[in-house]
C-alpha cells in the first residue's frame, strides 16, 4: 500500500508522498480525541452538578472541580497538536518514520484523554451527587479525579517523547 502511495505523481509530474498525511492525522487525532474526552467529562460531570444544584446550591462552586479537570484534557490535545503541526514538513523531506511517529503521538495523547475524560465524567457525576449527601466523600472524590487525570498526563508525556522522533 505504501509503495502505491509513494509512487504516485501529481498532474505536473512531481512525486506525491503520503508521509505528511500521517503526520497531519496525528495532529487531528490529538486535538479531536482529546476534545472528545474533555467534552464527555464536562457533559457527564455537569449533569451531576445541575442535579445537585436544585437541592444544595451552596456546594455548586466546590463541585466544579471535575469540569475544570475535564477541560484540561482539551489543553493537552491542543499542546500536542500545535507541537506536531510545527514538525510536519513538505512531503518530499518528511519521512514515513516521522509521519508514523507523529500519528502514534497524536493517537497516544488523544486516546489517553478519551479514557481520562470518561473516568472524570463518570466519577465527577456520581461523586458530586454523593458529596451532596455526605460531605466526607469530597477528599476521596478529589483523589480519584487526580488519578483519572494522571491517565491523560501519562499519555501526554509519551506523546511528547514520540513527537521528538
Amino acid at each position: 500500500m505504501l509503495f502505491i502511495l509513494d509512487t504516485m505523481v501529481s498532474s505536473d509530474d512531481t512525486p506525491i508522498s503520503a508521509s505528511s498525511f500521517f503526520g497531519f492525522m496525528g495532529v487531528t487525532m490529538a486535538l479531536v480525541l482529546a476534545n472528545l474526552g474533555a467534552g464527555y467529562g464536562t457533559f457527564k460531570a455537569g449533569a451531576g452538578i445541575a442535579a445537585i444544584g436544585i437541592w444544595k446550591p451552596e456546594i455548586i462552586m466546590k463541585s466544579l472541580i471535575p469540569v475544570v479537570m475535564a477541560g484540561i484534557l482539551g489543553i493537552y490535545g491542543m499542546i500536542v497538536a500545535v507541537l506536531l503541526s510545527q514538525k510536519v514538513k513538505s512531503p518530499l523531506t518528511y519521512s514515513y518514520k516521522s509521519g508514523f511517529a507523529h500519528m502514534a503521538s497524536g493517537l497516544c495523547c488523544g486516546c489517553s484523554c478519551i479514557a481520562a475524560g470518561f473516568a472524570i465524567g463518570i466519577v465527577g457525576d456520581v461523586g458530586v451527587r454523593g458529596n451532596a449527601q455526605q460531605e466526607r466523600l469530597f477528599v476521596g472524590l478529589i483523589l480519584i479525579l487526580i488519578f483519572a487525570e494522571a491517565l491523560a498526563l501519562y499519555g501526554l508525556i509519551v506523546s511528547l517523547i514520540l513527537s521528538q522522533s
